[in-house]
């Protein structure tokens, strides 16, 4: 008690005690707000490393409009491939039993190889798949139901970790991501504060298994972009004026993996190596090693091969007198030789750091008629391969109505919700 006492009549012991009373609390706080953005940073890392470490598999799907082994080489499949595939098939379901409205889920890797073929035939499901060095075949006979599900929510950190946060499953992220590829470039165009939403139809079992999820219809909401509706006609995605959603070319030539672009067009720049300025007349998009590249619109191959500062490097070939280059390249995917047809989106090479590069990254160009093009502010870039015909406008209408009041409709903001 006399200690406490001769603290108080000494002056420099009550300054000292008045200072820790006001500042204590100050570092205190200071101390909660470190920590509290390091926290943020950590979780936001945590969700980039596990984007871009999650394993993405490309998956087409359709009614059997035309011969199967047509629409099998269409995605990509060698003639070999997509013959050993349908012999295969060919022992569980008779092949010449197929009419067009049976549907075909196909499931590659992002590489181009062939993981599963799943062909739905009134009840039952006949599948190829690939099992180490062989395919394997079978049937499932099962008792299927169908529902419709809802998801809506906004973007935090990525459009890839909010999603997943909600409920959804990486592989029909990517479906997500997949659909709107032409008009939003997942990788520079989203923002915080961005929403989505989605409708589908899902496939299950009696024990509550799905089977298959097929999108219906779904916006983006992003502040760069604008609202995007996405409405499913005909096996076919249209935004609400009833434009084909697909463009003549891709958003962007690296899909929703984390790249950024470090560099844009420009008649001055002063190079990272060469350390003078010249003509930048391309995109870098930064990446890491091993990210895969893919062709921006349907094509063929022109060049392949090590070409100067460009190091591994590729020419890609397009309608209207288009080529696409892409430099830098780690290396290339299979069934990419010169004179190799390419489909929109295809798989073709590899993000790396060959010829005159400080980085990973890819060096991509634009160029019609010798002459090379901004590929950011390219009108081509955005414009829609088709439109409803007439004669089916109103028949579209009714769709579209009932999907965007649906979409409008649900506040759910979490987990996805059956729609009733």
């Amino acid at each position: 008690m006399t200690t406490i006492k001769n603290i108080f009549k000494n002056k420099r012991a009550q300054n000292w005690l008045v200072n820790c009373l006001i500042y204590l609390p100050l570092c205190l706080f200071i101390c909660f707000i470190v920590f509290f953005f390091a926290r943020r940073q950590m979780l936001i890392g945590e969700a980039r490393r596990k984007e871009q470490n999650a394993v993405y598999f490309k998956k087409y799907e359709g009614n059997l409009k035309g011969m199967l082994l047509t629409s099998l080489q269409n995605h990509g499949l060698s003639r070999e491939q997509a013959s050993l595939i349908t012999t295969k098939l060919d022992g569980v379901l008779n092949m010449r039993r197929l009419a067009p409205r049976d549907r075909y889920l196909l499931t590659l890797t992002p590489e181009g190889e062939f993981k599963m073929l799943v062909i739905t035939k009134d009840f039952s499901r006949y599948y190829v798949a690939q099992n180490g060095s062989e395919l394997v075949a079978g049937i499932m006979d099962i008792s299927v139901k169908t529902r419709e599900k809802f998801a809506k929510g906004g973007i935090e950190s990525s459009l890839f970790a909010s999603m997943e946060k909600d409920g959804l499953k990486p592989a029909f992220i990517i479906d997500f991501t997949d659909i709107f590829s032409w008009a939003v470039d997942f990788n520079t165009e989203t923002r915080s504060g961005d929403k989505y939403a989605v409708l589908w139809r899902e496939d299950y079992t009696a024990d509550n298994q799905t089977l298959n999820e097929s999108v219906l219809a779904a916006y983006y909401d992003g502040g760069f972009t604008g609202k995007t509706y996405a409405i499913r006609f005909e096996d076919e995605f249209y935004d609400q004026d009833g434009k084909f959603t697909k463009k003549m070319f891709l958003k962007s030539p690296i899909s929703v993996r984390g790249a950024r672009i470090t560099s844009r067009f420009t008649n001055s720049r002063l190079h990272p190596v060469l350390r003078y300025r010249r003509a930048h007349l391309g995109i870098d998009y930064a990446a890491p090693g091993g990210t895969p590249v893919e062709s921006v619109a349907d094509g063929t191959i022109i060049w392949r091969g090590v070409k100067g500062g460009f190091g591994n490097y590729m020419e890609v070939r397009h309608p209207n007198n288009f080529v696409t280059c892409y430099g830098h390249l780690k290396s290339f995917a299979k069934n990419t030789a010169v004179g190799s047809k390419i489909r929109q989106g295809q798989t073709i090479a590899y993000v790396g750091n060959t010829g005159l590069s400080t980085g990973p990254h890819l060096d991509f160009r634009l160029r019609q008629g010798g002459k090379y093009i901004d590929f950011l502010n390219n009108k081509n870039r955005s414009s829609a391969a088709r439109e409803i015909p007439k004669n089916k406008r109103e028949e579209f209408n009714k769709i579209k109505d009932k999907y965007m009041a649906l979409l409008e409709e649900h506040t759910q903001t979490t987990t996805p919700e059956e729609v009733k």
